[in-house]
């Protein structure tokens, strides 16, 4: 069983075509493609992301509290066979610094965890106490699969300083049926073809080639939450489906075409 524990900033930019291959110029003098960008190609990650049954978890990530938290089950594998390798993933961010912390089992162990809290084997520590981190969340949360989002990512790593990663995400898919890692990658785009999802994740300051390439390209940091982004585009089918004007759904007023957030429901 493994375990990866990360603190870290991350900064996120949403490029247009022309953004991206004028950075990709640069990119290669500097960064190194990740060990799972084989062959200088791009892999793909499939997630699950757990939820109370009125999305308190989003509706409160969305409000852009100082603390916030999520779960995810992740697979590089679409579709996931019972034996493959998942992630069961914690993530919270705090006053901008986010820390992940992971545990490794297969697929069919995840489910057993989920439904009874039946654990696979532990030979250390440190995945006892993430398991008991976890524990603790899922005792706090009444959660349920609530979200599907995959992608496809490009990866690099600083060449002199490996802590410093740069990832591309594009063709960014939702669904909100279908709840399972079992189940093939389909769904909705939520950026368009020609967008690239960047992010920066970085332990202290960003590298200054960096920063002057983004000014060069009048590249500018934005908020962009992939599970985010996916529920406020449900709360809009919601309301045109509705054909209302204003309406409330678990903790979200839409007013004008306008998600507004409700704290505190």
């Amino acid at each position: 069983m493994a375990i990866n524990t990360f603190a870290r900033k991350e900064i996120k930019f949403l490029l247009n075509m022309q953004q991206y291959e004028s950075l990709m110029e640069v990119i290669h003098e500097y960064m190194n493609p990740d060990k799972y960008c084989v062959g200088g190609k791009e892999y793909g990650i499939y997630n699950i992301y757990y939820d109370t049954p009125d999305d308190y978890l989003i509706r409160e990530s969305l409000s852009k509290p100082y603390y916030k938290e999520k779960i995810r089950l992740r697979s590089y594998y679409s579709p996931a066979a019972p034996d493959d390798l998942v992630f069961l993933e914690i993530k919270k961010k705090i006053g901008g610094i986010v820390t992940k912390r992971r545990v490794s089992m297969t697929l069919a162990e995840s489910a057993e965890y989920f439904r009874d809290r039946t654990k696979p084997e532990i030979k250390k520590y440190i995945t006892e106490q993430v398991f008991r981190e976890l524990d603790v969340f899922l005792e706090h949360y009444p959660i349920t699969p609530k979200q599907y989002i995959s992608y496809q990512r490009e990866a690099f790593f600083g060449k002199d300083n490996k802590d410093f990663r740069l990832t591309f995400d594009r063709k960014i898919t939702e669904r909100r049926f279908d709840l399972g890692l079992e189940y093939e990658s389909y769904g909705n785009y939520i950026i368009d073809a020609d967008q690239r999802l960047m992010e920066i994740k970085v332990s202290d300051a960003m590298p200054d080639w960096l920063v002057r390439k983004l000014s060069e390209l009048q590249i500018y940091k934005t908020s962009f939450s992939k599970y985010g982004r996916a529920y406020q585009n449900f709360v809009r089918d919601q309301v045109l489906g509705n054909n209302e004007k204003h309406i409330y759904i678990s903790g979200i007023s839409m007013v004008n075409n306008q998600v507004l957030m409700n704290r505190s429901v």
